[in-house]
């Protein structure tokens, strides 16, 4: 089952909570993006990124008599991300494009998070990962600097990246991540918007939260405002044939979660899958930038 953390002060977590462990499964990812500005909006502000993080071992010479180890091994990571920006002028679109280039310059950087899955405990993941995120708000902060005129542009930013079958996602504001297995759409992060934190605290139905104008009113927001951050952890261990959208509130808002089950399960390539959801979000109006990213995992056993 998917486990939560969140960022904040130090909570006691027991030493196997949320502990990914470690698999020899074989693991291949079918993984694509698509973005589109949408039917309403001058500008796309919404960006993504499908990347694959490599870390091999090979042998040059041993005297070891061949058979005692492999020769060579490679493992990977396939990360994916969503940022979903905001601000006057061209604010949100240079903000989520900063926030995801701050953040392969940081994983460039200092790898081992992503690549040790597996080997990390759940709380120092999230202290790390709570870490990565405050740079990429500092990143955007450094940006204002240079250019006032951007002050109060910011970005949600969603991130997926599996280690062999186990996956981590983390994310700040409400652009979503969900699990598809088995024809059952769940999804995998909350929205950190103010109709969520009503709704949370028993002050708005679900029919009313659908309708209320503080709907999208972000609490979470990778930002130039100072506030601080909350950064939310899911661990998912992955199942063959699983796929994990990441998408934009522009897919969301447009299309609903009985229309993307139906959109996963139908397709043949994540590719495919992309496609059909932004037609989707497009055919009910397309108000608002669209960006879905999908990722679908084959698993061999050992």
């Amino acid at each position: 089952m998917p486990q939560d953390l969140r960022s904040g002060p130090p909570a006691a977590v027991p030493p196997d909570a949320g502990r990914p462990q470690a698999h020899d499964a074989r693991v291949t990812v079918d993984a694509s993006g698509l973005s589109d500005r949408g039917l309403k909006r001058p500008n796309n502000e919404d960006h993504f990124l499908v990347a694959q993080i490599d870390r091999s071992w090979r042998t040059l010479q041993t005297n070891v008599p061949d058979g005692a180890f492999p020769q060579t091994i490679t493992d990977s990571v396939t990360a994916q991300m969503v940022a979903d920006g905001m601000g006057g002028k061209a604010g949100g679109e240079i903000a989520s494009r900063t926030a995801i280039a701050a953040f392969v310059d940081i994983v460039q950087r200092t790898p081992n998070l992503i690549l040790r899955l597996d080997k990390q405990v759940a709380d120092d993941i999230l202290q790390r990962m709570a870490k990565r995120f405050e740079r990429v708000k500092d990143a955007l902060e450094d940006v204002v600097r240079r250019d006032p005129t951007l002050s109060g542009m910011g970005t949600t930013l969603t991130l997926a990246c599996n280690f062999r079958d186990d996956l981590l996602v983390a994310h700040v504001g409400d652009s979503r991540a969900y699990l598809y297995r088995g024809g059952s759409l769940q999804r995998l992060t909350r929205d950190q918007t103010m109709g969520q934190f009503l709704r949370e605290a028993g002050l708005l139905s679900e029919a009313e939260l659908a309708r209320h104008p503080m709907r999208h009113v972000l609490t979470g927001v990778l930002g130039t405002q100072g506030s601080p951050i909350e950064v939310e952890l899911r661990f998912v261990h992955l199942e063959d044939d699983d796929q994990i959208l990441l998408c934009s509130d522009g897919l969301t808002e447009m299309v609903d979660d009985a229309a993307i089950a139906a959109a996963l399960g139908s397709t043949r390539t994540a590719a495919e899958a992309c496609q059909r959801l932004v037609n989707l979000a497009l055919g009910h109006g397309g108000h608002d930038n669209v960006t879905v990213v999908v990722s679908r995992y084959r698993i061999a056993p050992p």
